[in-house]
């Protein structure tokens, strides 16, 4: 199984305003839209970005529904050679002032439209404003880099513990260095989330015409049996991790 991390979806509700905001700030471009007759789906990213780098999906439902945000989810996180620089540019381009670096040395944070918080991180290597990696808070951390490991080969290739709370990230074994990473977000004193519906999914590759091979593959490695291929016309699947998020399945 490839596992490269391909997407990472979440829900807007004011699809024009959210490509504007994208496009304006961290000169995105429109990469691929499916228009269905309920929603539309709209994947961005840098022109330059790396093959193995991940895309942001935008998911505009048309019936006008709002989200909540619930803290599950975090963040997603892209990459600049200056937070500093990075951060002030976005301040005169008028994006809200969240969490600059004067309070997080080698990072900051700002939020997109719809309150999706955004990690600014300092690295030497993708395209600018890439991401970098998605962050998901989880409950049992054992439970879930087990999980990544054993259901999607992935192995830890950074880790961060502090008095409180640790942070691990991984990806596959042999991803590029610019491909997207999941953070692990585990917090010490035991607390519970709630997964809200703003945020959507993480996406997983499997190499073109493997979609049956893999889902087998994450059945007898004991995955969640949530949307199978049949169910998705053979198009992508859908499993979850221990702590309810959502991974798809995607040929690439």
């Amino acid at each position: 199984m490839d596992g490269t991390l391909d997407h990472v979806m979440m829900r807007v509700e004011d699809l024009e305003e959210s490509l504007s905001w994208y496009t304006t700030h961290f000169d995105y471009e429109e990469q691929s839209r499916w228009e269905a007759e309920t929603f539309t789906n709209v994947h961005l990213g840098p022109a330059d970005v790396h093959d193995e780098g991940a895309t942001l999906e935008l998911t505009y439902n048309h019936d006008g529904r709002s989200y909540t945000m619930g803290d599950a989810w975090g963040h997603i996180a892209v990459r600049v050679e200056d937070v500093e620089e990075a951060y002030y540019e976005l301040m005169d381009e008028g994006v809200e002032d969240y969490r600059p670096p004067e309070e997080n040395p080698g990072y900051a944070f700002v939020k997109d439209p719809d309150g999706h918080e955004i990690e600014i991180v300092e690295r030497d290597h993708g395209a600018r404003w890439s991401i970098d990696h998605t962050m998901i808070r989880v409950e049992d951390i054992e439970r879930s880099i087990g999980w990544y490991t054993r259901a999607l080969e992935y192995e830890t290739f950074r880790r961060s513990e502090h008095d409180s709370f640790g942070l691990y990230f991984l990806k596959p074994e042999d991803a590029a260095e610019e491909a997207m990473s999941v953070e692990l977000t585990y917090n010490y004193d035991g607390r519970s989330y709630e997964l809200g519906d703003a945020w959507g999914h993480l996406a997983a590759r499997v190499e073109e015409g493997t979609l049956e091979e893999a889902w087998e593959t994450l059945m007898q490695r004991d995955a969640e049996d949530y949307r199978d291929p049949e169910s998705c016309d053979y198009n992508y699947a859908f499993t979850k991790d221990p702590d309810g998020h959502e991974i798809e399945i995607v040929e690439r």
